[in-house]
């Protein structure tokens, strides 16, 4: 068995929580799918943990801590910069220098029996969203939404799992959208055929559950867990660092 988390996002009483759960099925491999940084106030925190994670890839707000960040809002920017400047020597030179290396290490993609694991999608691996809308649209026959769709699937041999939206769900080669509740938070894929699954976010969630969210991997079934966890412990840390907005602290309340 191996958890697969994502977007932990700098949050250390949420990957506090996931890790003990993990832990409590007797789990020792965890593939992260990247953004362990962005938003939360313990990027380093994070960081380290990480470094004895099986698998890390990198996530846009990885990337864009160890290059420069392109197309984020405010919020976002603020953060990233704000863990750019934690990153740049100080006293704990030497710790930050390894942090910032193991970044630049991250992998974008990684590939195993047949399961394409990436951050965002197959196309662009950090940046490029695979959403809810993009699976209806081209259900309905848009043409844009078909384009990008038939071609994120064909670089997907049977399942590509990811991460990036904050949102837990399926997509099937067909256009379907299904949600982790719609098929009773487990999933076995069927031969032949081509899916996309979303783990959710581990610091983050957006799918209005404040729960932590990973997924269990066991062969080819796959179980999403929805952890409780000090969602106000880690708003009071946002609130209390004035480098980071507000906003992001009522995010984590609200799920959204």
């Amino acid at each position: 068995m191996r958890a697969i988390v994502s977007d932990i996002h700098a949050n250390v009483a949420a990957w506090e929580a996931v890790r003990k759960d993990i832990e409590s099925h007797g789990v020792k491999e965890i593939f992260s799918l990247g953004d362990l940084v962005g938003y939360g106030p313990e990027p380093l925190e994070i960081v380290d943990a990480a470094m004895s994670f099986q698998l890390n890839l990198m996530g846009n707000h990885d990337e864009a801590v160890i290059f420069e960040p392109v197309g984020f809002n405010y919020r976002a920017l603020t953060a990233i910069r704000w863990t750019k400047k934690l990153l740049q020597g100080g006293i704990f030179a030497f710790k930050n220098r390894k942090r910032m290396s193991f970044l630049k290490s991250l992998k974008l993609t990684h590939r195993d029996e047949g399961v394409l694991f990436v951050h965002g999608s197959p196309r662009e691996p950090t940046t490029e969203y695979i959403l809810k809308h993009d699976a209806l649209a081209a259900n309905q026959g848009e043409a844009q939404a078909l384009r990008k769709m038939e071609d994120i699937f064909r670089q997907v041999d049977s399942l590509c799992i990811v991460g990036h939206t904050h949102i837990p769900c399926i997509i099937t080669e067909d256009h379907k959208y299904l949600t982790e509740k719609d098929v009773n938070f487990e999933f076995k894929p069927e031969k032949g055929k081509k899916y996309i699954l979303n783990v959710g976010s581990v610091g983050q969630p957006r799918d209005r559950d404040t729960r932590a969210c990973y997924v269990l991997q066991d062969g080819m079934k796959f179980t999403w867990r929805r952890v409780e966890y000090d969602v106000k412990a880690t708003a009071v840390k946002i609130r209390a660092l004035k480098e980071l907005d507000e906003y992001n602290a009522d995010r984590l309340e609200q799920g959204v």
